[in-house]
């Protein structure tokens, strides 16, 4: 038998290839086969729940890696809490209605020249929905999930309808929903209001223009303004569009406004904002008025630019109030207002005011009695309704390729009239449609809005301020990770106006209303959920199938509405839809519960759905429906940008699964610290695939290391373990509760960088380098390598139960040949418990080893410095072949630490011989010097001599003769 046969070396099965593009679906096989997620939830049926309550991704394409980012977060803390002690039953949902299937379906139908009613379009809608959750659920359980798929809920099955409903109802009944015609943000392309969660802010250019507002005579002199000269109010705008629609001009009532005049007219602005309104218009005044001219006017002031004179005569905004300016193109009044919200930070101090196309506008509108004025149809072309310039009629506002007819248009109106005076690019951000990613407008219609600042009784009778106030109070009373999230949901409720929620899309949860023929709207809460019962039997369908009176049919409704009645054509914002699962969903399954433990999402879900379930919850419940939230960043690329669903084809889930495998993707979900954006590219993954593969190495090192060690028979106590098995077992004790208290406050990634470390340094380059002498060469059962294989075995045992809930495949795979040496087996790691250290790992001699061991591999740097020279000057090959030689007193650190471990330093340093001598110098010094002595061909060790061995041919170190005779003739030993 040659020498190299008799070596311990490792010996496993475990492939050191991952192949996890092909071995990863057969271990999910498996899970399926076995029923894993079964068994996970039977092994903790009597612990403690923690309920995560699934936001329902929208179904209408393949899984985003943004959306695998968000379900791989939920099931790695699912995983950790499972073995943590906790039942964990996960119900995974699926948001099925809204604009972007709609979108889509009504595309594809476009193309295919297809007109279908609003029934067939719904059947369509829903077939496209299946097919997509179909699709998902696939991409979902090839990454790792682990749910109850078989309970999945979705927002378009008529049980979770009519929940909706009931819930709406709660709204209805206690007076909080409303109809009115008020600005709202409509997509036209879409053809439907948007919902703030809907929108998103980007870059726009849009014209800056500055416009003269006549003033006529009469009025003048009302205010006791100049009349010899024209004058005009100046307004700013970047909206040219909405000017045929603009009733009044406001301005700020403790604002001093001032008279300008180039001569030839004069012109009203903010006094403050004159410099600026100069240089962008360089209006200006070429001729000094005479005495005659100034008249009963005197200037406040006068300043001079070059050949410009300026006149001023200054009035309070407040004492403007009712003056009765012109329209620039259009014969009616455009009366001046008082609004607190006008600022003169920008523009003229004077605002061009539409209560039909902006919120304030409509504010100030209703204080005015003004009409809510909006000329456009649901097209944004400008209707013909006598009022409008016959050049504006059906004239577009939808922008294409940066150009607006409609701005156009009124442009030159404003030109022939000689009303503009200047039209400069501006550069700012403005709403967008998130699926059609045009401008969008705000434009007034009769909506169902949900009342935010009503007081209401809730369902207990006790009076609330409002649902503003009730939400404010309930913020506080949730875990927000990050703390930040509490700041930016607070900014979210306290700034939002009240919720529009009727949509004017077909594919959607119907808003029960009827119209009488007077068109006085009817929404009653008793009928609701008559219909609710209806649509939970038969699907909401049903109101799209029959008319009003067979909706109605055995309903309750009052006798006071006037008959025939229409229905209502609105559905619900899909925000209700997906904002009322804690309803459908954690009330009424059985194994849930109401509130949640937990909600996590995405960071804009404070604007969505986080929002929506919030106010859902206070309206039926008066309290919030969760305990916590934890939100996320979003994926971007390398240069910061965010990759999104909607912008174009984006990558895929699947696309990263095919390349990489399931493991590698959740690597690197888990070593990202989520809380932030989280950075996805070429060089990301390469860096992780070179953790992983670390990782993975380490395992199989462990599982070779652990061939021939049997647990029960082989394990022995602290007295056998050497100094650095000690060390090594504190170590992994300090590293279970880091990586418990970084897993506890999902701290993913500094757990993982914690394994890390220990695994790449402390094993590889630290224990696992010291140990190889002992493990190859030593008999198999001699004390010392046993000691190293029971303190290796708490090490496997312990990664693999730290890694589990991240790195799911391949801690199973191992964990399979670790306990049974096969590849598949029914006890997974993923019911074991989680990783407890023993308490002996961190009692005093483990604590004083670990502390003496740290020292001395502190010290085996400025060694190994030593045997680098000996390497570049080709003295010695490997470290084994040097001695080395420490002088000092003991009183110089660490030489009392090498002293006390004296027989330990060549194991530990991985040389063949440690000298400590006796010096008188101030610091330690080292030599190192090529080994004394003969190599022995077995271990590689330089020993004084060598000696025979039966049944060997060539001699042998006295150790390893020893180590040969235990392990061939252990009868002779």
């Amino acid at each position: 038998m040659l020498l190299k046969d008799t070596l311990n070396l490792p010996q496993t099965d475990f492939p050191m290839r991952a192949s996890l593009t092909t071995r990863e679906p057969a271990r999910l096989a498996h899970w399926e086969k076995t029923g894993l997620y079964r068994h996970i939830q039977e092994k903790n049926a009597d612990k403690p729940s923690f309920i995560l309550h699934d936001g329902p991704p929208f179904t209408n394409g393949d899984v985003h890696i943004g959306t695998a980012l968000n379900k791989l977060l939920k099931d790695i803390v699912l995983r950790h809490k499972t073995m943590r002690g906790h039942r964990t039953p996960y119900v995974p949902g699926w948001d099925c209605h809204g604009l972007p299937i709609e979108h889509k379906v009504s595309k594809e139908l476009r193309e295919k020249k297809q007109e279908l009613s609003a029934a067939e379009l719904r059947a369509e809608c829903a077939s496209f929905s299946s097919r997509f959750m179909d699709k998902q659920r696939t991409q979902f359980q090839r990454l790792g999930v682990l749910a109850d798929w078989a309970r999945e809920y979705k927002t378009m099955d008529p049980a979770y309808e009519a929940a909706e409903l009931r819930a709406f109802a709660d709204f209805v009944e206690r007076g909080l929903v409303y109809r009115s015609k008020k600005p709202v943000y409509w997509s036209i392309p879409c053809e439907t209001a948007l919902a703030e969660a809907e929108i998103e802010y980007k870059d726009h250019v849009s014209p800056s223009i500055y416009v003269k507002f006549p003033v006529p005579t009469e009025e003048a002199k009302k205010f006791g303004l100049p009349t010899d000269l024209p004058l005009s109010i100046v307004i700013w705008t970047t909206t040219p569009w909405t000017l045929p629609a603009n009733l009044a001009i406001a301005v700020h009532p403790k604002v001093y406004y001032a008279v300008f005049s180039d001569g030839e007219s004069y012109v009203l602005v903010a006094e403050n904002r004159f410099n600026d309104f100069q240089n962008q218009t360089e209006f200006g005044v070429k001729h000094l008025p005479t005495a005659d001219q100034l008249g009963a006017n005197p200037p406040r002031k006068s300043t001079t630019r070059g050949e410009y004179s300026i006149k001023l005569s200054a009035i309070f905004g407040a004492k403007l109030e009712h003056l009765q300016a012109r329209h620039p193109f259009i014969d009616r009044a455009s009366p001046v207002v008082l609004a607190d919200y006008v600022t003169t930070d920008t523009g003229t101090g004077a605002v061009h005011t539409a209560p039909g196309h902006g919120l304030e506008d409509y504010q100030t509108g209703l204080k005015y009695g003004l009409e809510i004025y909006s000329p456009l149809d649901d097209h944004g072309r400008y209707v013909n309704d006598g009022r409008i310039p016959a050049e504006l009629v059906g004239v577009t506002v939808l922008e294409s390729k940066g150009k607006c007819p409609a701005n156009d248009k009124v442009l030159e109106l404003l030109t022939a009239r000689g009303a503009l005076l200047a039209n400069h690019p501006y550069p700012h951000q403005y709403p967008h449609c998130w699926r059609s990613k045009t401008p969008v407008v705000f434009r007034a219609m009769d909506q169902w809005f949900i009342a935010l600042d009503k007081a209401f009784a809730d369902k207990d009778g006790h009076p609330q301020k409002s649902l503003r106030t009730l939400a404010q109070q309930s913020i506080g009373a949730v875990t927000w990770i990050p703390a930040g999230g509490e700041n930016r949901i607070r900014g979210a409720v306290e700034s939002r106006p009240d919720w529009c929620i009727s949509r004017q899309r077909a594919w959607g949860v119907p808003i029960p209303a009827f119209f009488g023929t007077d068109n006085e709207a009817h929404l009653d809460a008793n009928v609701i959920r008559a219909l609710a019962d209806k649509f939970e039997n038969h699907g909401s369908n049903l109101w799209f199938e029959q008319d009003a009176e067979q909706l109605l049919e055995g309903v309750t409704a009052a006798k006071n509405w006037k008959r025939p009645l229409k229905k209502s054509g609105d559905t619900l914002d899909v925000w209700i839809d997906s904002g009322s699962s804690h309803a459908a969903v954690l009330k009424r399954d059985p194994q849930l519960s109401w509130p949640a433990d937990l909600y996590l999402e995405g960071s804009d879900q404070h604007r969505g759905w986080f929002q929506s379930s919030l106010w859902t919850a206070l309206a039926t419940d008066a309290a919030p429906p969760y305990r916590g939230v934890l939100t996320h960043g979003f994926v971007v690329d390398e240069n910061g940008r965010k990759l999104s669903k909607s912008d174009g084809k984006p990558q895929t889930a699947d696309d990263y699964v095919k390349k990489y495998g399931a493991d590698l993707i959740r690597l690197w979900v888990a070593s990202e610290d989520f809380r932030h954006d989280i950075t996805l590219s070429e060089n990301i993954f390469t860096q992780t695939s070179n953790t992983y593969r670390s990782l993975r190495n380490t395992l199989m090192y462990l599982l070779g290391n652990l061939a021939d060690f049997n647990p029960a028979r082989d394990t022995v106590g602290p007295e056998h373990f050497t100094p650095v098995d000690k060390w090594a077992l504190h170590k992994l004790h300090l590293l279970i509760r880091e990586v418990t208290a970084a897993f506890d406050a999902y701290d993913y990634h500094l757990g993982v960088k914690a394994i890390d470390h220990f695994v790449s340094v402390t094993l590889s380059r630290q224990y696992h380098d010291i140990l190889k002498d002992r493990l190859y060469t030593f008999a198999p059962h001699w004390p010392e390598r046993r000691a190293a294989q029971t303190a290796m075995h708490a090490i496997l045992r312990s990664l693999l139960g730290l890694l589990a809930p991240v790195l799911s495949f391949t801690t199973d795979e191992a964990w399979t040949y670790f306990t049974t040496r096969g590849e598949f087996s029914e006890d997974s790691i993923h019911l074991q418990p989680w990783p407890q250290p023993d308490s002996a790992w961190g009692e005093h001699d483990f604590v004083q080893a670990a502390g003496d061991i740290e020292a001395i591999l502190k010290f085996r740097e400025r060694i190994n410095e030593k045997l680098e020279v000996l390497r570049q000057e080709k003295k010695i090959g490997k470290s084994l072949d040097a001695q080395v030689t420490v002088t000092g007193a003991d009183s110089i650190e660490p030489m009392s630490v090498l002293r006390r471990h004296a027989g330990d330093l060549p194991e530990l340093f991985i040389v063949s011989q440690v000298h400590l001598a006796t010096g008188s110098g101030s610091a330690l010094e080292i030599s190192a010097v090529p080994a004394a002595g003969v190599r022995c061909p077995r271990s590689w060790r330089w020993v004084p001599e060598l000696v025979s061995v039966d049944g060997f041919e060539e001699k042998v170190s006295p150790r390893d003769r020893a180590a040969l005779l235990a392990k061939y003739a252990p009868q002779k030993t």
